[in-house]
């Protein structure tokens, strides 16, 4: 399915979002083209997670506009694909890995029919491409960390969504997995889709994104990583507690705790 190159990816308009009266977000606006990776990054308790789940409509703005592809998320709702963060996910639940990776198909099937044997070979196509088709009949209480990421970005594969919001998705996993999942991506946007990721470890966005967004209640910049991905904005982001490595023209390092 191609959208129409009018309309950016997501379009945020002034958004405020307030916990018991305390903004977390405050007159926001970004603008996400199609077809580029993003990275939204900035200091705990930046609004960063809260930024995505606004977006999806998992919480209600105090103020503000959110358009994916030029209309609400809820008449997109089919092009959208979600990995939410893995510490959010009750992993004890009684089932395998092949029945919460069909659960992306659930969106288009509606709740009421089962998922037939197009819908099995999906998901066995989207766990092969994740490198867990080997575990597809595994309960997931029986996954490591980074085998349950794995499970996740093959449930969203299955959706064939036009964008995906990722919440740290390389929280926790080995460094095999990371780059399996940068790999990944990275085909995601070679055929055209668009990709929102949480991210923490600055030293990696040169390398794993093309767009980024710097943020800290308010946007601090976004927009492509050469251009906004600054000592400048990352010390505004940060408050100054960020170190750098100035070899190269003041590359960023890595944050301090």
């Amino acid at each position: 399915m191609s959208q129409s190159s009018k309309y950016p990816a997501v379009e945020v308009s002034d958004l405020t979002v307030a916990y018991q009266e305390k903004p977390v977000l405050w007159d926001v606006d970004l603008e996400v083209p199609q077809g580029v990776l993003m990275a939204i990054v900035g200091p705990n308790g930046a609004g960063k997670t809260t930024m995505i789940k606004a977006i999806l409509g998992l919480l209600t703005p105090a103020a503000g506009q959110i358009s994916i592809f030029g209309k609400s998320y809820a008449e997109q709702r089919r092009l959208v694909g979600y990995v939410p963060q893995r510490g959010s996910v009750d992993w004890d639940f009684p089932t395998s890995v092949l029945d919460v990776v069909m659960m992306g198909k659930y969106g288009q099937l509606g709740w009421i029919r089962r998922p037939g044997s197009a819908a099995r070979e999906a998901a066995e196509e989207a766990l092969e491409k994740v490198g867990m088709l080997d575990y597809a009949n595994r309960q997931i209480s029986q996954l490591s960390g980074g085998q349950q990421q794995r499970t996740f970005l093959a449930r969203a594969l299955t959706q064939d969504a036009q964008i995906y919001f990722m919440d740290e998705p390389f929280q926790g996993v080995d460094a095999t997995t990371e780059r399996a999942i940068v790999d990944l991506l990275k085909d995601l946007r070679s055929s055209g889709k668009t990709v929102v990721a949480v991210h923490h470890d600055l030293q990696t966005v040169p390398e794993y994104f093309d767009w980024v967004m710097l943020l800290n209640v308010r946007r601090i910049a976004s927009g492509p990583v050469p251009e906004v991905f600054t000592e400048d904005n990352l010390r505004t982001a940060y408050g100054g507690r960020v170190a750098f490595l100035s070899a190269n023209g003041a590359a960023p390092a890595k944050e301090k705790a």
